[in-house]
């Protein structure tokens, strides 16, 4: 059984465009059946949820086929699977929540190596709550977050830790059952931020020891929203702001005004495309999903060591991404050269490989790359030979011109 990449490529139009696109850590380009899932949500009577009428049972089947796709994708309990309008919207929501439970001398520790999204709102909420913050350094050399850069910031007054299953910027993957321990032996709570993680290695919230997990389905071929996934008996001990009226149920309470049917509706479809690509006639979905990943972490190795041989080749390119274990992102940067020039000359060639620090702020200046960060290469499941190699051809055809001063 191998990886089907040009059946898949098939069923992805905007690939038709022609454009190699290298921009999946910040987004994927949407399969036929999730974008037909979304039209079909709408063309159905919808409504509020309820059980009387056509709409509301449709408003209904859609959420609870949601809860379970995405139960089935991060190994978890569909009772403890909670929407929102993005990962950075619900970690706000939750910093806020948790936050009204600390005191000043209590602790959080955030990383460097973290997206700012699960930086900025453990920050924020601190400073209102008195509250002090640790932060946990990566080896800028070999981008590695060990367990004990986490521990040595651990003591009994840390109530949060928040860190990132894999850098968006440079691809590391932190060992998260291993951090898990040592922060549940201090007694904390472990916030772990799977957006870039989710879209490449198969989630498994209870073996990671992720207290909370958070992803977002338009990193893995889904619409764009944000999904939260914890132990429902957890969820029951926190007490979010909500509307009078609003239901108090677990995980509803969690989730502000009316969900995006059509978008959950497209989430659920694109989990059953991902287990889809199993190719396994039958099975349980988690199965399915499990070879899925077999399948696609093959593939994203193949194409990940042929464009690092290839990068390795060129004169004046530095490559950022070293960790022994990563996701197929790569960071570059180029001696001499501004990498928002090589982003736009590749974009001229129909390459999309964008330029920047993508909200990884400390993790850029730590590598000694200040705001600007590097050029981002990432690899996304229709991603094939041919794009990798139109990708080194326009970087070689780049890095011939003059440089400008």
């Amino acid at each position: 059984m191998t990886y089907d990449l040009t059946a898949l490529r098939a069923q992805v139009p905007a690939l038709a465009s022609g454009t190699a696109h290298f921009d999946g850590p910040g987004g994927t380009q949407t399969p036929l059946p999730v974008i037909e899932a979304i039209g079909a949500a709408l063309s159905r009577p919808l409504s509020n949820r309820g059980a009387l009428l056509p709409g509301e049972r449709n408003a209904d089947s859609v959420v609870d086929e949601a809860r379970r796709a995405m139960a089935d994708l991060l190994g978890a309990d569909p009772a403890g699977i909670v929407f929102g309008r993005s990962a950075t919207q619900l970690t706000y929501d939750f910093a806020r929540t948790l936050a009204a439970g600390w005191s000043p001398g209590d602790e959080v520790v955030v990383t460097r190596l973290d997206h700012d999204a699960n930086i900025r709102p453990w920050v924020q909420a601190a400073e209102r709550a008195g509250v002090t913050v640790r932060h946990a350094d990566f080896d800028p050399d070999t981008g590695e977050l060990t367990a004990d850069d986490i521990r040595a910031r651990l003591s009994g007054r840390t109530r949060l830790v928040a860190v990132t299953a894999a850098s968006n910027l440079i691809g590391t993957i932190p060992p998260i059952a291993e951090i898990a321990r040592a922060v549940h032996e201090a007694g904390a709570l472990l916030y772990v931020d799977g957006v870039h993680y989710t879209a490449h290695k198969l989630v498994d919230t209870e073996a990671l020891g992720a207290d909370f997990f958070v992803c977002s389905p338009y990193k893995f071929l889904g619409p764009h929203h944000g999904v939260l996934a914890a132990r429902p008996e957890l969820l029951e001990t926190l007490r979010p702001d909500k509307l009078l009226p609003s239901t108090d149920a677990v995980p509803e309470r969690f989730e502000l005004g009316t969900l995006p049917y059509e978008f959950l509706a497209g989430t659920r479809a694109a989990v059953d495309f991902l287990a889809g690509l199993s190719g396994l006639p039958a099975g349980g979905r988690r199965e399915r999903l499990a070879r899925t990943y077999e399948l696609l972490e093959e593939h994203e190795a193949v194409l990940r060591e042929r464009l690092e041989k290839g990068l390795t080749a060129l004169d004046g390119v530095t490559v950022r991404s070293r960790a022994a274990r990563r996701t197929p992102t790569l960071l570059v940067t180029l001696d001499g050269r501004r990498t928002e020039d090589a982003y736009r000359f590749l974009a001229e060639r129909g390459v999309h490989a964008p330029s920047g620090s993508f909200y990884a702020l400390e993790a850029s200046r730590h590598l000694g790359l200040g705001d600007t960060g590097g050029l981002r290469i990432g690899l996304a499941p229709y991603t094939g030979t041919e794009d990798v190699d139109r990708l080194l051809a326009g970087l070689a055809a780049f890095l011939e011109q003059p440089a400008h001063e």
